[in-house]
Formats: structure tokens, sequence, C-alpha cells
């Protein structure tokens, strides 16, 4: 797979790049859209050489323009070609204007969207909305994105599949569900989170060899998360030299999360993992995992005690909204050590909200709507903004989970790229929030504990997958794989 750049952008700061690139740097517009198509006619030549019939999808825009020179090209190598436009001759401007007469005069049909132009085995290609679409997709436009994901044959994307939004990853109304896309230029950051996972496809960049320097003067809206190169162990370590976990949770009937938690936080290679749950199932949380110190904790002053002995608190699993969770969150909270707040600690965090810089919350959806007072669908409209707002409003290290999870620190927004549907089953925040508790008590700063977490918990979950499938996959799964990502 393509290593991709780190750096992501929003859409306005791509087509800047492309003006600069343009303008001041004199490199044609017809020539970056040769380049353009080119790197698209590359990748369904090397992925689906068997076909040698293209329907090609173009609209209005820059992006139809690409698709136009693309069936030239096509039609230059005997590919058989069916371009359909959904904008007249008359409507075309510049570029994309000189696409078109530059097909036509070399013999390229137009068609219109007809029963029968998906029948045949054919490699379509969408060509249709680029990255400036900021409204619903309805119509003939919509009508043609019906069309090629009712269709049985391969989808390629001209930079974006139409109908997603570039800056969020949102839908439109409807979008096309590629196979493969080809981006330009630089990496939009809508295309790795929200929807964007099941509508991009396989994701392969092209620069169209636009100098870096372009690129450099934007500043980067988002980055992908890198996972780093922990350094080797000291050879004279001891379990005192890698911190102390204290876990709070587990109230009557959910001892299963904090038990995943508290393995996970020893998975990552924590010193000292104990646990304040409840009397009832104190002396269950080790059976099968002994290495964890199970406490019984009923009153805050039993917690005062577990709280001396710990460098990080990670509280919410299995912690529920009761008071004995109410009396156990307030006490951890009001204690100066470096913190989790997971699940349930987010709900009382949101009827409770407060600053604290030396903290990580990881909410999902649900959770972050209620921390930010909106619904959950604006926190789907936007993830960038809502991760910087809990940021800005809590402190700390926000994450916000979903395909594509977001990391925000002070400085910058960082994206995950591992992981996979099989996650979608309970226990694996647990599992997670553990994890960034084991590396923070080992010394990392948070904003990288955070980050290596989300993307080891990830990985984990790709190889449990890989070697089981996704339906099925279980929390517990991750625990086995969380050390060898780690190494």
């Amino acid at each position: 797979m393509q290593a991709l750049p780190e750096n992501l952008y929003t859409a306005a700061q791509v087509r800047e790049m492309d003006r600069i690139a343009i303008e001041e740097k004199g490199i044609p517009g017809i020539g970056l859209m040769a380049k353009a198509a080119g790197a698209v006619f590359e990748q369904i030549r090397l992925r689906w050489p068997e076909l040698n019939k293209l329907v090609v999808f173009c609209g209005g825009g820059n992006n139809g323009g690409d698709g136009y020179v693309l069936a030239r090209l096509a039609l230059a190598a005997g590919c058989q070609i069916e371009l359909v436009s959904l904008t007249g001759i008359d409507k075309l401007r510049g570029d994309a204007l000189t696409a078109c007469r530059d097909y036509l005069q070399n013999g390229g049909p137009i068609d219109s969207l007809r029963a029968q132009t998906l029948a045949e085995p054919c490699v379509v290609v969408d060509a249709l909305l680029g990255t400036g679409l900021d409204r619903e997709v309805v119509g003939a436009f919509a009508e043609a994105i019906q069309a090629i994901n009712a269709c049985d044959w391969p989808v390629i994307a001209v930079d974006i599949p139409s109908g997603l939004n570039a800056d969020s990853g949102q839908v439109m109304g409807c979008a096309v569900k590629a196979d493969c896309t080809v981006s330009f230029i630089a990496l939009k950051r809508g295309l790795f989170t929200g929807e964007a996972n099941e509508y991009r496809g396989e994701l392969v960049y092209s620069s169209l060899l636009v100098p870096a320097d372009v690129a450099a003067t934007q500043a980067h809206a988002a980055k992908l998360i890198r996972k780093p190169v922990l350094p080797r162990r000291n050879r004279c370590a001891h379990k005192g030299h890698y911190g102390h976990v204290l876990l709070v949770g587990g109230d009557c009937g959910y001892s299963g999360a904090i038990r995943m938690a508290a393995e996970a936080a020893l998975r990552s290679g924590a010193g000292l993992v104990s646990v304040a749950t409840r009397a009832d199932h104190s002396h269950a949380i080790n059976i099968g995992r002994p290495e964890i110190m199970s406490h019984a904790v009923e009153t805050v002053e039993q917690l005062n005690a577990l709280l001396d002995k710990a460098n990080v608190v990670v509280i919410g699993p299995g912690l529920g909204q009761s008071s004995w969770a109410q009396a156990l969150f307030s006490r951890a909270m009001a204690e100066d050590v470096l913190c989790v707040a997971d699940a349930d600690a987010l709900n009382l965090l949101a009827k409770q909200p407060a600053l604290k810089h030396n903290r990580v919350i990881t909410p999902h959806p649900g959770e972050a709507s209620r921390l930010l007072g909106c619904s959950s669908a604006e926190i789907a409209a936007d993830r960038f903004a809502a991760v910087t707002e809990l940021q800005r409003r809590y402190g700390g290290v926000a994450l916000l989970k979903g395909a594509g999870t977001l990391v925000k620190d002070s400085q910058d927004i960082y994206l995950s790229t591992t992981g996979n549907p099989g996650m979608a089953s309970g226990g694996m925040g647990d599992v997670l929030s553990g994890l960034i508790g084991g590396l923070l008590a080992q010394g990392m700063a948070m904003a990288m504990a955070t980050r290596l977490a989300v993307h080891a918990h990830g990985q984990a979950a790709d190889i449990a997958a890989a070697n089981g499938g996704e339906r099925g996959l279980l929390a517990s799964d991750l625990l086995a794989h969380i050390r060898t990502v780690l190494n």
C-alpha cells in the first residue's frame, strides 16, 4: 500500500494550491488535468486490465475536465469509451471546456444516461463533482450517482467521490461508492473521517508533480497519525520505572469493562495496575489475570489510599452514574494527577463541566454531544470542529471516536487510519482507555500517548480481523495483539 503524506488540508486550501501552481508557478491548468487523468488511467490499467470499456461520468467543473482528458487518453489507448455528460458544452468554462473540445476533436462520443449505459462490463469513472460541493446532491447528478452505485462494475473516483464533503467526510444527500479514489496535489481531510471510509475505497495519492513549496504556503488542517518507534527498554529496568495505573469503575453488573481496561493497561507495558471497584465483584476481577491488583472500594476514603500510590487514573469503564459513581468521580477529578476520562465519567463530566489540562477525554459522538450540549448530528456534520471545541472547553487532549478517530491537542488535530467495522461492539472503548492510561504511566506525553494508543488499538483490531474476520470481533480479542503491535 502506498505511503501517504502526513499533512491534510481543507478543500479551500487545496484549491489555493492549485491557483498558486497555475498563476505563480506557471504550470498550465490543462497540464495539471493531463497529469491527473494520467494518474487515474494508470490505476485503471493496473487494477482492471481485463476491462477495456470505460464509462466516464463528467460534470461541469475541473473535475469533469479531468474526466474528458481521461476519456481522450483511453480512446488513444484503444479503449471503448462511453462518456455521460451532465453539463452542456455551452456551460463549460476554462480548462474544462478546452478538455471537452479536445476530446470531441479526437472522435470522442458524448451520451446521456440511459437504462443500458451500465449494462455491460466496464470500469466506471466518477468525474461528476469535485471538492467544492457545499450542498446536497439532487436532480440529474443524484440520479447518476444512484445508477453508479447500483451497477456491478468497479468504480474509480477522480480526486474525491462525488457527493462526499471534502472537509467533513459527510455524504451530501448521496455519494458515489468508489472502489478506488485517486486524490491530487494534497490530501483532503474529509477523505479520512466521517462516512468517507464507506465511500472512498482504496486511496491513491498523486502530487501531479506540483512543487513541494506550493503546499508549504498553507498551514495543514490536520495530520495523519504516524506510529512512533518506542525506545528500547533499559536492561536494568524494574516495575517501578513504568508507572502505576489506577482504574476506577465497574459498578454492579459492569465488571467486565473495568477488567478489560485493566488488562489493556498491563498489555501496554505499565509497571503496576490497580482497580478500584465494587466489593461485590472485586475478588473476581483478577481471575484469569492475577497481575491486576483489585480493591473493594465503596467509599471515597477507601479510594484516597489508592490515589496516593497512582501516577495515572483511568475513570469511567463500567462506572455508571449512581451516587457511588458520582462520589468517586468527584474525588478523582479533584486529584492533581494525569487522568483518562471515558464512558460514564464523560456523562458525569457533562453535568459538571471543568477545564483540566492534565486529562484525556475519549468520547464517542453521543458522549461528545452531551459534553458540548448539541445533537449527535451536529457532531457528525463537522467532526473537526467538534473535537476542537471539546479540547478548548475541557482542556488537555480530546479524542473523538468513530471511523477516522480524531485526536486534538493544544496544537494539532491528528487522524487515525487504523481500525475496521468489527470494532462496532461493546468494550472497545474500555480497552482504548486502559491502553492510553498504561502509556501515560510509562512517562509518555499526553498527546503522544493518546495518538499511539489510538493507532495501536486500531492496528490490533485489524490483526484480529485478519485472523478471523470482522463480524464477531470482541474487544477482548484485541488484548493479545496489543503487546505485539507496541513492540
